[in-house]
């Protein structure tokens, strides 16, 4: 076997992406099984089937190229991508993307300075994105790790009324994190 029959051979086992379909005359196969416009299935030879497309003013769409024949349909092609660029953007557009905001404190951070984090934090956590918050650990600092949970425990709790705490907080390498994401009572409101 040549380079070349290799490539060929291997190129009829690839799984065709939607966007690729092959249509009408692009179609490899000797014989397909034929699904019509009307439901009916059938196994013909391919240049029956694209006849059959021709008389209809339809086209023939191979849907499953790894069965054994493939199977083709007929339809119109240009009918079946507006629908499904058409249930693509449904799609996108019902889509939530939730945003995660992030707060980092050192445990040395003040009680003053901390109350604006946790301003910001409600504020985000009013727009409905989560709030990550993360106090990094600097040398020896690391070696009082509790002051740190202390630090996240009590913005949990000064959060306590608008936000549930999603993950606990738990060391990572030098920092500790803890996440916060909307209480449900709030996004039942």
């Amino acid at each position: 076997m040549t380079i070349l029959e290799f490539y060929s051979f291997r190129e009829d086992k690839v799984i065709s992406s939607p966007e690729s379909l092959r249509i009408n005359h692009q179609i490899r196969a000797r014989e397909v099984r034929l699904i019509t416009d009307t439901n009916e299935n059938m196994v013909v030879p391919l240049n029956v089937a694209l006849k059959m497309a021709e008389e209809r003013g339809l086209d023939l769409v191979e849907v499953s190229p790894t069965a054994e024949p493939p199977v083709v349909r007929i339809m119109d092609y240009g009918k079946f991508q507006f629908e499904r660029q058409k249930r693509e953007r449904k799609a996108k557009k019902q889509q939530k993307v939730i945003e995660v905001k992030e707060i980092q404190l050192l445990p040395k951070t003040d009680d003053y300075h901390l109350q604006f984090k946790v301003k910001d934090a409600r504020r985000w956590l009013g727009e409905g994105m989560k709030v990550r918050v993360r106090i990094r650990f600097r040398g020896r600092e690391i070696t009082h790790s509790e002051i740190g949970r202390e630090r996240l425990e009590k913005i949990a709790n000064d959060l306590s009324d608008i936000a549930a705490v999603e993950q606990s907080p738990k060391m990572e390498g030098n920092t500790m994190l803890m996440i916060l994401t909307p209480a449900a009572e709030k996004k039942k409101q």
